[in-house]
């Protein structure tokens, strides 16, 4: 079992003991996820730290975009109580790179591969994705790079 999954059941018991309901909540419906996750295909398997992390990534950003629509829809209970479950969820991700060392990263990818222009937007992303590994939003990554091959 990886080391993450552990730490996330051993966790979950601890939120249970000290009777923290929405950690509790949010820790339940992540092992359920990952358990999800790991029965989905054709086979049984167990997840790594890394697709964990990503799986993580995944449920922080739905989150995060429930939390809008109910802040759009001007119900902020609903709103908060998503905020909530989105930072539970954030202190098992890795910490996140700051503007600075992500467009250190996309211009060290934009050398190794001599990209020019918009249209090589597609190879500079396959070289930075996996250095990046959970640590920005695609959606920051893919922005940092538009902007500097524009």
């Amino acid at each position: 079992m990886s080391e993450l999954k552990d730490r996330l059941k051993s966790d979950l018991t601890t939120a249970m003991k000290a009777r923290d309901q929405v950690r509790t909540a949010t820790l339940r419906m992540v092992l359920a996820a990952i358990s999800t996750e790991e029965a989905a295909g054709s086979s049984q398997r167990s997840l790594g730290d890394d697709e964990i992390v990503k799986l993580l990534t995944r449920e922080a950003k739905k989150r995060r975009e429930a939390a809008e629509a109910f802040d759009k829809g001007g119900r902020e209970e609903q709103a908060a109580a998503e905020r909530a479950e989105s930072e539970v969820i954030s202190d098992y991700l890795p910490e996140q790179l700051t503007d600075d060392e992500l467009a250190a990263l996309v211009s060290d990818a934009v050398e190794e591969t001599g990209a020019e222009g918009p249209r090589a937007m597609g190879q500079v992303m396959k070289v930075v994705n996996p250095r990046i590994a959970g640590r920005a939003e695609g959606k920051r990554v893919a922005a940092e790079v538009k902007r500097q091959l524009s």
